[in-house]
């Protein structure tokens, strides 16, 4: 983002996530003297923020391009005029990944909390209640030594059922 540094990031990080991370720094450093920036920052970052919660529409990458474009045209300082290149470039290398958040309500590196969920596997789980007693919201439920189920609409989507599993019961997706 400008400082020369170099980012290292593998299959387990969201891009369409990291366009919002760096569009949110954008609209916290942007000076709002010029609309294409004042507005053009909190505009994108309010269509990643709904891609990234699964409320996303094809309709909305469009707005994402034709944005990005008018901000890199008619803001007045480098910020304004750089500010969209990230969420630019993210949607030209990784729109399959766009596309997942928004066709499939999927984030494949499951970052998108919103977009993710935990299940068990009743086949894979012995029913060692680890993942139950690691649960901070009590959202699995069963017996011992029989198979668990997560509650959906309890689960916090912590991950910490997938971490205590022993046996690959838990998955996440």
């Amino acid at each position: 983002m400008g400082s020369g540094g170099m980012i290292v990031m593998d299959e387990d990080d969201c891009m369409v996530d990291v366009a919002r991370f760096y569009q949110d720094f954008c609209v916290d450093e942007s000076c709002g003297k010029c609309a294409p920036c004042r507005v053009g920052t909190r505009t994108l970052l309010n269509l990643l923020d709904k891609i990234t919660t699964g409320k996303g529409t094809r309709a909305d990458l469009k707005k994402i391009r034709d944005v990005g474009a008018a901000m890199q045209k008619a803001a007045l300082c480098g910020l304004g005029q750089t500010a969209p290149n990230p969420v630019l470039s993210t949607l030209k290398y990784f729109e399959a990944e766009y596309l997942a958040h928004i066709d499939e309500q999927h984030c494949p590196a499951g970052k998108c909390k919103a977009l993710v969920t935990y299940s068990i596997d009743a086949s894979k789980c012995i029913g060692c209640t680890l993942c139950a007693r690691r649960c901070p919201v009590g959202a699995i439920e069963g017996e011992r030594q029989k198979p668990h189920r997560i509650l959906p609409e309890q689960c916090i989507k912590c991950g910490e059922c997938l971490k205590a599993c022993k046996f690959g019961a838990v998955s996440r997706r």
